[in-house]
């Protein structure tokens, strides 16, 4: 199936769907006070874990290491903190989870699993030459 038939028309159908059963159970005026209550929440813990993040990447830093986990990490925090302003519950757990470390840890796992790294073998095949160089008397 297209992705951009699932992300353009799929995911909106289905935070309205979500709306309206949440809607139907708590009442309209809480689905709209818990839409902009997850929002505002969200946002206050992406900025805590980017701050934290932020601090850990520094700290590879200072000892001379590759911060790769803190850049993937604050790459994904950034994501959530989008997918927590748009409204929406499906959006809003999927930011959640993306703000949680553990969760976190275990998305990268999951899609770096998915990888498949076996053709690293052939890439690292060093052929060595010579250049030679044919000098013919110039007159």
């Amino acid at each position: 199936m297209n992705p951009f038939f699932i992300l353009f028309i799929g995911l909106p159908a289905l935070e309205i769907f979500l709306m309206i059963k949440i809607g139907g159970q708590v009442g309209a005026l809480n689905t709209v006070a818990l839409i902009f209550l997850t929002a505002i929440i969200g946002v206050y813990f992406a900025k805590l874990q980017g701050v934290q993040t932020l601090k850990s990447g520094m700290i590879n830093l200072y000892q001379n290491k590759m911060p790769l986990y803190e850049i993937v990490s604050g790459a994904s925090i950034a994501i959530a903190a989008l997918l927590l302003m748009i409204p929406g519950f499906f959006t809003d757990l999927i930011g959640f989870l993306l703000l949680i470390p553990f969760t976190r840890k275990i998305i990268f796992s999951l899609t770096l699993k998915n990888k498949s790294y076996s053709n690293t073998k052939d890439q690292n095949k060093t052929i060595d030459g010579e250049i030679v160089e044919n000098k013919k008397d110039e007159l």
